[in-house]
């Protein structure tokens, strides 16, 4: 009798075990505002990986901040997109202990794409130096908007009035009531909010940046006539890079966050195909300076030079200007 007992556990141990390995790995991404970029490459990557045995959670949030603090923080949540830019002030500020633990813990999986640095505002600013003396709504604190605002403000030395503490949805709206003069938005275009919650008959517009110190700091680029249905000419502006990052785990999720890579490395063309537009600029093997590739997402991926720019050290003692007068900045 206990033999079979016995026998009889095993048999379901066996049955359990085995069923388990057809069961979908469950992992999460916390991706951004529903109408932005991220939030729209989580829902790409959501349904490509969805055969392949992945349930993929899209989670919207405030941003880079809260992103790469769920990252750190929180274990069912494996994935995050992050600015550069934030990324490099948290591994600068090495005084404060707490940043230190999650610079040390961040590893990128992959780098994704320019993120144009947008300014909307009425049609009289015709270039960001006017934003000195202005009511400027620079996104909602914690978000990677809020901080490459405060940064980019930084280091131009434009000084506007006001700056005004709020998400992108309502940004949007104070400016159409006239109750900021413009609002920052850093998202690849096209962005959806834009797409669709701007018209022509609003009167606004998109204010180039052509400021020499910014582009001492940030690439120049620019967003091309027609990106948005009110936009006739193309606009100068500059640029950070979206970065697809994990932490370093050494358990299961290792293997999870390298097979899920491996699927997005050897399936960029029908994102390119599918996806949105933004996915055409996407290099995965593009350098990200001061940034290794997670080991546990090398190991998947198609075997590729030694010497690829990708795998480029952190030179050591290199400093950043922008973190320099980001430190400064919030010390006052």
């Amino acid at each position: 009798m206990k033999r079979g007992i016995v026998a009889g556990c095993v048999t379901l141990l066996t049955v359990l075990f085995f069923s388990g390995l057809s069961l979908a790995v469950t992992m999460n991404l916390m991706t951004g505002r529903e109408k932005g970029t991220y939030y729209q490459f989580g829902l790409n990557l959501q349904q490509l990986v969805k055969p392949k045995g992945f349930e993929l959670g899209v989670q919207p949030s405030t941003g880079s901040i809260e992103n790469l603090y769920a990252v750190f923080k929180r274990p069912q949540t494996q994935l995050g997109i992050v600015q550069s830019d934030v990324l490099a002030f948290v591994a600068k500020v090495q005084s404060n202990p707490e940043l230190l633990r999650i610079a040390q813990k961040t590893r990128m999986v992959f780098p994704l794409y320019n993120e144009e640095i947008h300014v909307l505002g009425r049609k009289d600013i015709t270039d960001f130096d006017n934003l000195a003396g202005k009511r400027v709504a620079v996104g909602e604190e914690g978000s990677g908007t809020y901080l490459t605002a405060r940064l980019l403000l930084e280091v131009t030395g434009v000084k506007p009035a006001e700056l005004v503490m709020v998400g992108t949805d309502e940004a949007l709206s104070r400016l159409k009531a006239n109750q900021v003069d413009a609002m920052f938005y850093v998202a690849g275009y096209p962005v959806k909010l834009f797409s669709e919650g701007v018209a022509a008959a609003d009167e606004l517009a998109l204010v180039p940046i052509r400021n020499k110190k910014a582009a001492e700091f940030y690439l120049q680029t620019k967003i091309p006539a027609g990106t948005y249905p009110w936009q006739g000419s193309e606009v100068n502006t500059v640029a950070v890079k979206a970065v697809l990052v994990s932490y370093d785990f050494r358990n299961l999720d290792c293997e999870s966050v390298g097979r899920l890579a491996k699927i997005l490395y050897e399936n960029i063309a029908w994102l390119r195909e599918n996806g949105h537009p933004k996915w055409k600029s996407v290099d995965l093997d593009a350098p990200l300076k001061g940034w290794e590739q997670y080991d546990c997402v090398r190991k998947y991926l198609i075997k590729r030079d030694a010497a690829s720019p990708g795998s480029a050290a952190r030179r050591p003692g290199e400093i950043n200007p922008i973190m320099e007068a980001v430190k400064e900045m919030l010390n006052r």
